[in-house]
């Protein structure tokens, strides 16, 4: 997959690059501690501090919680009064677990904090996602095909137009059932 430039004319790796030693430098803590925290090695965090790393949407969400940050919080994209991004465009971020890609559409703001994402997914994998921090809530809108969606011992299916929202900081899942399968998520943060 080739990766788009931002606005700014920076990759999201460097984007992303730039957001972990901000992020980690803020919180005051070591390159061994985030790692420990994130569950990952210590010269993957060092990789993607340098902006050469290429990670998974969950090596990202599990550094997210380990600095107690948002997603979006890595992805730094700009605040625009109007914003449009068209279908098929932005930084997309793919699973390592299943043909299943993020793309930010909105991010959180202070006093807004919530992000907004579109989500396609083919059938074939099953995208289970870790915890995320404390008091998250999900909410997805399936806008076409079919999906298995919400807590990992309890997921609903779901067909176009449905809506469910789940508790995000507990074992959950997103699973494509039918090909062409796309939604919208939103991720409320406390």
């Amino acid at each position: 997959m080739s990766v788009p430039e931002t606005a700014g004319g920076r990759t999201p790796q460097e984007v992303i690059a730039a957001a972990l030693r901000r992020e980690r430098t803020r919180a005051g803590l070591s390159l061994t501690e985030v790692a420990r925290r994130a569950g990952i090695a210590k010269s993957t965090l060092s990789q993607l501090e340098s902006g050469s790393g290429n990670p998974s949407i969950e090596t990202l969400w599990a550094l997210c919680v380990a600095l107690g940050i948002p997603f979006s919080g890595l992805l730094d994209p700009p605040q625009p009064t109007v914003q449009v991004i068209r279908a098929g465009e932005g930084p997309v971020l793919g699973s390592s677990q299943a043909d299943y890609h993020a793309t930010v559409l909105a991010a959180s703001r202070p006093g807004s904090p919530r992000d907004v994402y579109r989500i396609t997914a083919e059938p074939g994998g099953r995208r289970v996602s870790d915890p995320h921090q404390r008091g998250v809530v999900e909410h997805v809108v399936l806008g076409a095909g079919r999906a298995l969606v919400g807590p990992v011992d309890a997921p609903v299916e779901l067909h176009p137009g449905d809506y469910i929202c789940y508790p995000g900081d507990l074992p959950h899942v997103f699973t494509a059932l039918a090909p062409g399968t796309w939604a919208v998520m939103v991720s409320d943060y406390p």
